[in-house]
């Protein structure tokens, strides 16, 4: 697997969002940040939109739940057509079985780390894991400035995927632009979350292959 390039729909036009995933079609994934203003301070997208969503869409769906009960309302995404659903290990109460549940309802499964949350004590779940997901900002928020205190983390989440001969993508989310995604690739990520570098560039799709171009010039062949 290459890079992919995941824009974040956090900073779309809500009111017509078929037609800003549009301006997106060389996008690996759409990037949907569903918050229950919970588990984090905001409020967007539930299952009955995102279903709408992946009817209107031939890009594949990556739900980011960023909500206080995963364990109960994750397949509920994936039954609502995401190809993949990502549940914040700080919110799960069991997270194997939950990612056991996505992957048998037929979706990828993957885990999201907080800036502060290590990857150490989780090292035996990336097995069960499609993507595990790195937090480069703090969840809740569109826009942030990208954590560099985060890019050990990302080196040493790749370290462990390496020793244990693992194929789980490795995702970034938070400040991703044309500024820092270098760094990241560097760092060992392969997956990207970009949300206002995108939608507030004028060509969103020129944005994705530019940020594409970025990541694969420093990827190690």
């Amino acid at each position: 697997m290459g890079i992919q390039i995941t824009p974040s729909i956090l900073n779309a036009d809500f009111s017509q969002l078929g037609a800003e995933v549009a301006r997106i079609g060389s996008a690996d994934w759409v990037h949907v940040d569903v918050m229950d203003n919970h588990f984090v301070p905001n409020l967007t997208f539930g299952p009955t939109m995102v279903e709408a969503l992946a009817r209107s869409t031939s890009i594949p769906l990556d739900a980011h739940l960023m909500i206080e009960d995963p364990d109960t309302n994750a397949v509920t995404y994936v039954e609502a057509g995401c190809g993949s659903v990502t549940f914040h290990v700080e919110a799960a109460k069991a997270p194997i079985r939950l990612a056991r549940e996505i992957r048998k309802a037929g979706a990828r499964a993957s885990m999201a780390l907080k800036p502060a949350t290590p990857i150490e004590p989780y090292e035996d779940l990336l097995p069960e894991l499609d993507m595990l997901l790195v937090m480069t900002v703090e969840p809740g928020f569109g826009g942030q400035r990208f954590l560099d205190l985060c890019l050990p983390k990302i080196r040493r989440a790749r370290a462990l995927m390496d020793k244990h001969g693992v194929e789980t993508w490795l995702q970034v989310d938070g400040g991703v632009s044309l500024e820092t995604i270098e760094r990241c690739v560097e760092a060992g990520a392969d997956v990207f979350v970009a949300g206002s570098a995108v939608y507030s560039a004028d060509d969103p799709d020129r944005m994705v292959a530019d940020l594409r171009a970025a990541a694969e010039a420093v990827t190690p062949r």
